[in-house]
């Protein structure tokens, strides 16, 4: 009888929370925070047992343990919840642009508004050979104007040799990170908020760094050259992405720009 009696809503209401725990789970896989999220739920399946097994004590004692944990979860998932949050604003954002292009209110021209990707690459790549140090920072939705004030701010068109000859050893400009909006380099010598991570490798320096700590608080993409190996680093939130060749990389970055 109560499956019969089953609503529409109660249907919407286990979807959006199967959802909701997926993202969850997808935001914390492969972190520290995903053996705290599993201890979460699973003291969460057991109150909910005590509940239904009327046992009044232990269902009070997760229950209070429950409600004052939730502040403690807020400064262990920190991050976590910056990303989710991000993630939520930055999909409506996106959606929003998408029908105000349908309905004519934006228009953006092919090439003032497509990221010339394989010329960012192809940089990249040239400079690795050389060992230059390099640090590209990528706009997708979340707004950067808090880091391009720290910076020399510019309205360049991409190609491959303005990018190279930003990073040359000798130029003014090459210290410091670059941000890219659309196909324009909008500003040089910008600073980045570092990450606080510890779990990154030793080998990794100060660019590499600051790509974490940008991809962490936005959702920005960050192409790093390492001016000790000349290897070229892809990041998204403040994850290190792994690809096999040039190309490769070009449809990743295109795919996430998307």
């Amino acid at each position: 009888m109560d499956l019969i009696n089953l609503r529409i809503l109660d249907v919407l209401d286990i979807v959006l929370v199967a959802f909701l725990l997926y993202y969850i789970y997808k935001l914390v896989k492969g972190t520290a925070a995903i053996n705290i999220f599993i201890g979460i739920v699973i003291i969460y399946l057991v109150w909910k047992l005590t509940q239904f097994l009327a046992m009044e004590m232990l269902s009070s004692v997760l229950g209070e343990f429950i409600g004052v944990g939730m502040f403690a979860l807020i400064v262990v998932f920190q991050q976590e919840i910056r990303k989710f949050l991000l993630m939520i604003g930055s999909t409506n954002f996106g959606r929003r642009r998408k029908f105000l292009r349908q309905l004519k209110f934006i228009r953006d021209t092919p090439e003032d508004s497509v990221t010339n990707v394989k010329a960012i690459v192809e940089a990249c790549n040239s400079m690795g050979k050389t060992n230059t140090g390099a640090l590209i920072v990528i706009k997708r939705n979340t707004s950067l104007d808090f880091v391009k004030t720290s910076g020399d701010s510019m309205d360049i068109l991409i190609n491959t040799p303005i990018l190279e000859s930003v990073f040359y050893k000798n130029s003014p400009l090459h210290d410091g990170a670059m941000i890219i909006e659309d196909n324009h380099i909008v500003a040089t010598r910008v600073i980045l908020p570092v990450t606080n991570s510890n779990t990154m490798p030793l080998r990794f320096g100060l660019r590499h760094r600051a790509a974490v700590g940008i991809t962490e608080k936005t959702d920005a993409l960050a192409l790093v050259v390492s001016e000790e190996t000349g290897k070229i680093s892809y990041v998204k939130n403040g994850e290190f992405k792994i690809f096999k060749t040039q190309e490769e990389l070009i449809e990743i970055i295109k795919r996430d720009l998307v």
